[in-house]
């Protein structure tokens, strides 16, 4: 039975109580008119999740800063007061659905589908080409200049930034997207980064960037607003990735992380489920080493909408969270579902016929016929 299982039972994060660990996982939908200002459309997007049950939404990624952290040419920011502003709407409306709400902070670095002129860890033309859908822009991406320490400084105060005004828009927290191939998962990941400074070199200085940033952000809010942090193997651009030292990876990363202060660790797996990017080459869990090392709470990723399996996955040690990307898009209301014994849709690709923006997706429910909340 649904109602049985773990999902439904309640979880603390730092000092943030949630109802269920049922979390809507980041995605990309290129809503904005090209301001980067949250609409009226995102605010219903949203808030339908909190309505739903699920106990946290995790924000898409948005920009930190104007110069080189945007990603999509309809990416939504954080970067003025503005943007801000629109993001406020969104949180009242979670909030008063019941829900919590984090931001999910994102530098595109090499991946950008919006700048001409990209910055990296080192100057190496990313694998394979850019995503279709999420920008005109397609092809491969170009080489980016490596950043200098002066770069590095202003990328940082981004995020730092960006942070602060998440605060003051009423978020219960930021997430710091080191994942899925993006600036940060450049600077830890081997391939991306040949920089012989602190920056670069031995595991513990290629993720000296993504630290600097979760203890730079911890030393500017609140100690009750949350910082987490999401880590991946794979990436947008390589699904396929995988950390090589396997656990002895995890363990500097993870150790890191912590004494940074992160609140929670976030594992995504990117594109083909838990047990293809959570686990190592020899099949060890990843988000299972990193609670059991930190004693932070751990959100796991990648094809959980299947309750049996993300039932597997909590009580098996492997996380204390499980966050959903399809699985929310196609059941909204995934966890009164779970309690109430409904039956899971699965998701349709066809959701996308019209584009992948938040008006696209709803054009096409309509079209479909889908009751909606």
């Amino acid at each position: 039975m649904y109602r049985e299982c773990s999902i439904l039972e309640n979880v603390v994060v730092n000092q943030l109580h949630l109802n269920n660990r049922a979390v809507v996982a980041p995605m990309t939908r290129v809503s904005t008119r090209g301001d980067g200002v949250p609409t009226e459309q995102m605010e219903k997007y949203y808030r339908r999740y909190a309505e739903g049950g699920f106990g946290l939404t995790i924000t898409e990624g948005v920009y930190t800063d104007r110069t080189f952290a945007q990603a999509y040419p309809n990416q939504p920011g954080m970067t003025n007061a503005q943007q801000q502003k629109g993001w406020e709407a969104i949180v009242r409306a979670t909030h008063k659905a019941g829900g919590k709400i984090i931001l999910q902070l994102m530098h595109a670095g090499a991946l950008s589908q919006h700048l001409s002129h990209t910055r990296s860890a080192s100057s190496i033309q990313p694998l394979r080409g850019m995503l279709a859908g999420y920008s005109k822009k397609q092809g491969r991406f170009p080489a980016p200049q490596a950043m200098n320490l002066a770069e590095i400084d202003d990328a940082i105060k981004g995020f730092v930034d960006s942070a602060i005004r998440a605060e003051k828009a009423g978020f219960d927290g930021v997430e710091i997207h080191a994942a899925n191939g993006y600036l940060l998962d450049q600077f830890l990941t081997d391939y991306t980064n040949d920089r012989e400074d602190q920056y670069g070199g031995s595991v513990k200085n290629r993720c000296r960037l993504s630290a600097e940033v979760t203890a730079a952000i911890k030393s500017s809010v609140a100690s009750h607003f949350i910082v987490g942090v999401r880590v991946s193997q794979g990436k947008v651009n390589d699904f396929d990735y995988l950390w090589p030292n396997g656990l002895n990876d995890g363990e500097v990363i993870f150790d890191s992380l912590k004494n940074a202060g992160a609140d929670y660790i976030h594992f995504a797996s990117e594109g083909k489920g838990f047990d293809h990017g959570c686990l190592t080459r020899a099949g060890e869990s990843l988000p299972k080493l990193a609670r059991d090392l930190t004693g932070l709470p751990v959100i796991a990723n990648g094809g959980l909408d299947n309750p049996a399996e993300a039932n597997r996955i909590l009580t098996g040690s492997h996380a204390d969270l499980v966050a959903l990307g399809t699985g929310a898009l196609a059941n909204p209301d995934w966890p009164a579902r779970l309690k109430a014994n409904d039956d899971i849709a699965a998701f349709n690709p066809a959701m996308f016929t019209f584009g992948v923006t938040v008006e696209d997706q709803f054009t096409w429910e309509e079209e479909a016929g889908l009751v909606r909340l």
